[in-house]
């Protein structure tokens, strides 16, 4: 089915993310009046957004259970083209597989998009040696061509050949940990960072295996501070509340020069890595359900 477009909000930095529900305590809701259940799954980079609605939300509809979980965009959206779930959170678009699922199963949706956001490489608040990467240099670190790679001087001669301009890198540990396959946040990372590059080198458009994967965007962000000389990315909003534990690193597309996340880089799209954030909502529950559709404009409000 052709995703259909039917609003979008204007841009904003996920660190201010409440995208509906405004201070001034305006509201689509019907108020106390309106009741049942909501299930909200997806992403763990927009279940924060989701969150903070739920609750603004049920100030006004205490009668209404609205469930918020982010197991990641892919298994979020198993779970919605299976009919289980009224919302997916999506930190990318829903892939051509996924939405054929979706029509097989009888799920029609729209996409609203809620934010953007900025994937964030992140290492150690001790890292001193490293401040900046480009697109080639992450290839080098993390691409598919990288598998072996314990430390990050081994990649010196991949990143030399590719045209990376961080090298050389130190003679230091290279301990990567990152999202997974089920995470948006790594669909987007691999296709913003590295699948240009792989298929110009006839690889296959992945990052390295050989990595501590996880959909917990916590334990990514344990394991980045847990070691000296990690590497990984996560979402902005999960950078920016861990900054006692993780830095960021700026990064260099080959045309921004180095840019670091920030509120501003990512609403602005000068940072090379900002990306839209998505809500898919079932337009047949959202007809059926005034909950979810009062939800929905909500969530949507100014």
């Amino acid at each position: 089915m052709r995703t259909r477009h039917i609003a979008t909000i204007a841009a904003l930095a996920l660190v201010a993310a409440a995208c509906g529900g405004g201070d001034d305590g305006s509201s689509a809701s019907n108020g106390d009046d309106s009741s049942g259940t909501i299930f909200v799954s997806g992403s763990s980079t927009v279940e924060p957004i989701s969150a903070l609605n739920a609750e603004k939300f049920k100030t006004d509809n205490p009668n209404v259970s609205i469930t918020v979980e982010g197991p990641g965009t892919g298994d979020g959206f198993k779970k919605f083209c299976a009919g289980e779930s009224d919302v997916s959170d999506a930190s990318r678009p829903i892939k051509a597989s996924e939405a054929e699922d979706c029509a097989t199963n009888g799920v029609e949706y729209v996409e609203l998009q809620v934010a953007v956001d900025g994937l964030s490489v992140v290492t150690s608040t001790a890292n001193t040696a490293v401040s900046c990467l480009t697109f080639h240099d992450l290839y080098a670190l993390v691409g598919p061509e990288s598998i072996g790679f314990d430390k990050w001087a081994d990649a010196n001669d991949l990143a030399a050949e590719l045209g990376g301009t961080s090298g050389p890198y130190p003679d230091a540990n290279l301990v990567v940990t990152a999202p997974g396959e089920e995470s948006g946040t790594y669909d987007t990372f691999v296709e913003l960072v590295i699948e240009d590059m792989a298929e110009q080198r006839d690889q296959f458009p992945a990052s390295r295996p050989d990595y501590q994967a996880s959909a917990n965007d916590n334990v990514i962000i344990e394991g980045i501070s847990g070691s000296d000389t990690s590497l990984g990315w996560v979402g902005y909003a999960f950078y920016i509340e861990n900054t006692d534990q993780v830095k960021a690193l700026a990064v260099d597309d080959g045309e921004s020069g180095c840019v670091a996340p920030s509120a501003e880089t990512i609403a602005d799209g000068s940072y090379p890595l900002a990306r839209p954030l998505y809500i898919y909502v079932n337009t047949t529950k959202a007809e059926e359900k005034v909950e979810l559709a009062s939800f929905v404009d909500f969530y949507l409000g100014d």
